[in-house]
């Protein structure tokens, strides 16, 4: 039996479907860094954050479907350089999450090819995407499609 991967733009309807598929982001994210929910998440309530978000033009949600059933998701946002670069901007993928179940089919890779395309066609030649430390399936995935690192965030918590 074949299988269609698609990526599609997400609409308001998609909401209750994001909302789902964040969630089980952020369990995956909190387990692997505890800072995650409190600094790279969605601000609560996340349902109204993905809303705003969704109605933002600097905002960009996909989603990743087998077959018509969606399993994950992508948010970038094009956010601007500094201002003696002339008003140039960067596609920034913020987060990308397929279910685990779903993970080595080629969702991943049609929602970062997808959002990588619309960067470019709003004129774009510049990508960053955000990963934790030790998350190596996500290290690879970002590598493999010509991602390196730029830049590391060093973090200390005086509560430890």
């Amino acid at each position: 039996m074949e299988y269609a991967v698609t990526a599609r733009p997400a609409g308001e309807e998609d909401l209750p479907v994001l909302l789902d598929l964040y969630r089980r982001l952020e369990r995956e994210m909190t387990a692997l860094h505890p800072m995650w929910p409190r600094a790279d998440g969605f601000a609560e309530p996340v349902g109204e954050t993905i809303r705003e978000r969704l109605g933002d033009p600097q905002s960009l949600f996909y989603v990743g479907e087998l077959s018509g059933y969606p399993l994950g998701f992508i948010h970038g946002r094009s956010e601007p350089l500094l201002p003696h670069e002339g008003g140039a901007g960067i596609g920034t993928i913020r987060m990308v999450f397929v279910e685990e179940e779903a993970r080595g089919v080629g969702i991943g890779e049609a929602l970062r090819d997808a959002l990588l395309g619309e960067f470019r066609r709003r004129g774009h030649a510049l990508f960053d995407s955000h990963v934790l430390p030790g998350h190596r399936l996500a290290k690879n995935f970002f590598e493999a499609g010509g991602f390196s690192a730029r830049s590391i965030v060093m973090h200390h918590n005086d509560d430890r």
